[in-house]
């Protein structure tokens, strides 16, 4: 069974940091893309991070770049979510996803069930 569980989500202060992880299971190869997306109360979803399947290629939505880092550890089956210098407009329902063809989409083939981050004072 293709599962991704989402963990780390909170409450954090403004200024704050928090650190996603997301558990991938029934995956059986290290060559697919991984993201993250999230989407806020009212508002589509949309793209934060993704790794290409090869490693070799890192892309990041302008409005996190340089605040969000993404990574991942094959070994664990885990992909990170580091979140630094957080604002109130960061509040949302944060997913995990991979996608099997190694690229990385705007729309990807599986998404984990969210977890939630709460930005305020």
């Amino acid at each position: 069974q293709l599962q991704l569980v989402e963990s780390g989500g909170g409450w954090v202060q403004p200024g704050g940091s928090l650190r996603l992880s997301c558990a991938a299971s029934g995956f059986t190869s290290d060559n697919y893309a991984t993201g993250w997306f999230r989407q806020a109360p009212g508002a589509q979803r949309e793209g934060i991070a993704c790794i290409s399947g090869s490693g070799g290629r890192t892309n990041y939505a302008d409005p996190m770049s340089g605040r969000f880092t993404i990574s991942r550890d094959n070994a664990k089956a885990t992909i990170y979510l580091e979140m630094n210098s957080l604002k109130p407009e960061d509040t949302a329902v944060y997913y995990c996803a991979i996608d099997v063809s190694g690229v990385c989409h705007l729309t990807m083939t599986y998404y984990g069930r969210g977890t939630l981050v709460t930005v305020s004072s």
